[in-house]
């Protein structure tokens, strides 16, 4: 199975100035725990809720005063379109991030996947990979 055929599409792009309340909202609104970061017509981070309370919240930053850009998750994970579920599964697992952008062959964004993703697919291999990898004890942030 391939990570089109499982993907979340369309995806929203916040900008990087963006406040992180406007961010928050968003995700809410939309039931969802991450936004794609772009600018310029390149996707360039990730911000997710838990970026939000850890890195405004948490230092006392005003969410209504802090861009996106101050909080987002650095070091951009991604797979392509026509990838397997097992890659996908063994990037998450490798840098132990739950939902990773989609991209085509031509480097534009063309949807989402997430464990809970390929957890519906009932695919063990890949839900194995992806949970396994994913559940391990990290020194560095999650996403």
């Amino acid at each position: 199975m391939q990570v089109y055929q499982i993907m979340s599409q369309p995806v929203d792009v916040i900008s990087p100035s963006t406040t992180s309340r406007e961010a928050a909202r968003r995700m809410r609104d939309e039931n969802i725990g991450s936004l794609p970061v772009g600018e310029n017509g390149q996707l360039i981070g990730m911000v997710t809720d838990r970026d939000i309370v850890a890195r405004a919240v948490a230092e006392n930053a005003l969410p209504s005063n802090t861009a996106v850009r101050t909080v987002m998750s650095q070091g951009l994970y991604y797979c392509f379109e026509d990838e397997t579920l097992v890659q996908a599964a063994r990037i998450m697992a490798d840098h132990q991030v739950r939902r990773l952008p989609v991209l085509n062959r031509d480097q534009q964004l063309v949807g989402i996947i997430a464990i809970a993703d390929i957890a519906r697919t009932g695919y063990r291999e890949a839900e194995d990979v992806a949970i396994e990898g994913v559940s391990q004890p990290s020194d560095g942030p999650r996403r």
